[in-house]
Formats: C-alpha cells, structure tokens, sequence
C-alpha cells in the first residue's frame, strides 16, 4: 500500500490491511515526525501494561533522549510497583507521579470516577504542567475495547495539547509479537492471566473477547475508562 492511499483510509481499514512491518514503520514515522516538531515538548505516558512500554521502546528507538511520565497509586499490585521501579532504574528519563490525597477507604468501589479522578486524571495533569508537554503519546489502540473506537492517530482534544497514538492501528497479539521480537520486558501480570492492567482491586482476569473486560468488574464503569483519554488534562 502506498503512503497516500494510507493517508486516505479509514482507522478500520489500516488496521486490517496494513502489515505488521508497515504498523511498526507507520509508528515510528508518527513518533520520529512528532519529536522533531515538539522536542522536549514531547512526552510519553507510560502505564507500565504491554502496550505502554511498547511504545517507550519506538520512542527510544527515535532518540533515547526522550522523556516519559508514569502515574501510579496506592492501588497498584505488587508487581506493577516492583516493574515500575526497575523500569526506572533503567530509565532516569521517566518521572514518576502520585497523588496522595485522603479518599474514603472504599471510593473505588462507591464512586469510582472520582477515585480514577483524584488518583490518576489529577497526577497526569500535573505531568503535564510540571513536564512542559505539548504533545503526549500514549498507547492507545482502537481495537482495545468499546471506548477506544473513534480515536485518531493524532487528535488534539486540549486546545494547545497534542495526543499522538502511535500504535492505535495495532492489534493485540502485533504488541505481543512486537515485544517479543524485541525482547522487552513487560510486567509479569500479564503471565498470569490479565490482559489489561489497573489497580488491584479494580483488575480482574476475564476470558472475555474484550480485552479490557476485567476493569471495574461490577460497576458502572466495566470495560470503559478511568478519565485520562476522556477528560481535559489541560485548562
């Protein structure tokens, strides 16, 4: 396929005709674009699950010189926080931040949104501020789940505030090939059955065919979003 004919095409369309190479070529193309017009200005936001360090590993393939933030909680497993502070050992240029307010013991499971809120919507925000950011990239893919749909490879849904989704185009098991491939590491979870990451008591296993089925089991807000690509992150 030509770059023209897959400049034209639909979302749905690349992401079932365009080849494994041609997704990671397609990706690096967006990241090496994007950091040559932002620079530093240029973030990466990092979950830690597969499909984040996927994407830290095209980004340091683009220059290693580019930052990453990391939001965490209190509610975060074990092994995600045990992954996390290896990963920035070996990774100074990913900061790490956390929001430490007092919540009612169990708001994740009477108010979840405002959970998510406080816990995570408010700590990127101040990644964003404290880091300088005009472009973040994520590593968002539309064929996740039912609320990652109608996302753009580059969207701009904060005035001033650019989100790059390099590897939206990619299916669940090309992340899997990517990363084998490559031979990255990811958070030992996954071996145990989880295929999308949260925080623990949030998290299930599921088998379902919505890979991010096993979020907020129970609640208004299974399979959907804790607020970070729904809400502003920038006044």
């Amino acid at each position: 396929m030509t770059n023209a004919v897959a400049e034209k095409s639909p979302v749905s369309y690349l992401v079932d005709n365009l080849t494994f190479k041609e997704k990671v070529e397609r990706s690096l193309g967006l990241i090496e674009n994007a950091y040559r017009e932002f620079g530093d200005a240029l973030v990466v936001a990092n979950s830690l699950g597969k499909d984040s360090v996927a994407v830290w590993h095209l980004a340091r393939r683009v220059s290693p010189n580019i930052r990453g933030f990391i939001v965490t909680t209190r509610f975060k497993p074990k092994e995600t926080i045990v992954f996390m502070n290896d990963h920035v050992r070996a990774y100074p240029e990913l900061q790490v931040y956390r929001n430490d307010v007092q919540i009612p013991k169990d708001l994740y499971k009477t108010d979840p949104d405002r959970c998510c809120d406080l816990l995570k919507v408010k700590p990127t925000r101040q990644a964003i501020e404290e880091m300088g950011v005009n472009c973040w990239v994520t590593g968002l893919r539309c064929t996740e789940g039912r609320t990652r749909t109608d996302y753009q490879e580059v969207e701009e849904r904060d005035r001033g505030l650019v989100k790059l989704n390099p590897i939206l185009l990619w299916k669940e098991r090309e992340v899997w090939q990517y990363l084998a491939l490559n031979d990255v590491e990811v958070n030992p979870l996954y071996a145990k059955g989880y295929r999308s990451l949260g925080c623990e008591p949030c998290t299930k296993i599921t088998t379902d065919d919505n890979e991010r089925a096993g979020r907020w089991v129970g609640t208004s807000k299974c399979g959907g979003e804790c607020g970070i690509h729904t809400r502003p992150l920038k006044n």
